[in-house]
């Protein structure tokens, strides 16, 4: 202690030397008080990335344009009457998108079949993620069930989805419900592994075993204390399942072993094309644009939303 400050406290007594300071709510709160925002620094964070903010508006450009097209279009989807005459019809001022093998115009075929093909996406895409998110958490956390799930996990795994694609489309039928369930019930596997792998890391932290030692509930624990490390992980899963199924839909498609030929979806188009593309590339064209841009705007905006998600890179 300086000679300064030493004689500035002789002399005082106690009372003047200690002394309670007034309490003030106001200036408590202006002291505590913070502007962050989780999701708010989020957004900001996915604003800087440039090229994934206008692959949204192109992705967002494109579900508009499904509704739209058909509105501006001169034919309805539902209403089309074949005409032979006008087959392979190039496109021109009538039809812009010209005309497929059977006279019909490919305009609102290509629009309805994207709608359909991001429905079916998007349907999957998030039943795989409440499944998936579900089971790995119960999977990583509840130690008895480890090597249940485990043994599930490795069981429908390691046999390849077209196997069970074709024997579901020869046994059971094929329509746009089949195959979102079906895609659901074997898409599930690695978000659930993920989420268990994450469990695992943040299961035995300090404050979740003091969570425990005080009683607090496993539904709790999980939801309040481990769920939200989770999050950036989730939405990079859930972004990149959306290409991932329209891919996966196209390909059965392909095949014949997607969606019934009376729901017309991008993989039906892209397997009509095959025999007449050389001839007439607009049939391949246009479906395989859509297909591409949905699959690159979905890799780009879920790895940037991901990075943006994570909590580490907040300030």
């Amino acid at each position: 202690m300086s000679s300064e400050v030493a004689k500035s406290l002789e002399g005082k007594t106690e009372d003047e030397l200690f002394y309670f300071v007034p309490y003030s709510s106001e200036e408590a709160e202006s002291i505590g008080y913070s502007d962050y925002s989780y999701w708010g620094s989020v957004f900001q964070n996915f604003k800087k990335k440039k090229s994934a903010v206008f692959m949204s508006g192109v992705f967002i450009f494109i579900f508009i344009m499904t509704f739209v097209a058909l509105a501006i279009g001169k034919y309805d989807y539902s209403e089309l009457v074949t005409n032979s005459s006008l087959a392979f019809t190039r496109p021109n001022g009538e039809f812009w998108f010209g005309t497929d093998n059977l006279g019909r115009d490919y305009w609102c075929q290509v629009w309805y079949a994207a709608r359909i093909s991001i429905m079916l996406a998007a349907i999957v895409a998030l039943g795989e993620c409440v499944l998936g998110v579900t089971i790995g958490l119960i999977w990583g956390y509840v130690r008895a069930l480890d090597s249940f799930f485990t043994n599930l996990y490795n069981l429908i795994n390691n046999v390849p989805m077209i196997i069970y694609m074709t024997l579901i489309a020869l046994m059971v039928g094929q329509s746009f419900l089949i195959m979102a369930v079906s895609l659901i019930a074997f898409g599930w596997l690695g978000m659930a592994r993920n989420v268990r792998n994450l469990v695992f890391m943040y299961r035995d932290r300090e404050y979740n075993l003091a969570s425990r030692c005080l009683g607090t509930s496993l539904l709790h624990i999980l939801t309040k204390n481990i769920f939200p490390y989770l999050i950036s992980v989730i939405i990079l899963r859930l972004a990149l399942s959306i290409p991932n199924t329209i891919s996966l839909e196209s390909t059965l498609s392909y095949l014949g072993l997607g969606l019934d030929v009376n729901t017309p979806s991008l993989g039906i188009l892209l397997r009509n094309a095959r025999s007449y593309f050389l001839q007439f590339p607009y049939l391949l064209i246009f479906p395989a644009v859509i297909v591409s841009l949905i699959t690159v705007t979905f890799y780009l905006v879920g790895n940037a939303f991901s990075d943006a998600a994570d909590p580490r890179n907040h300030r």
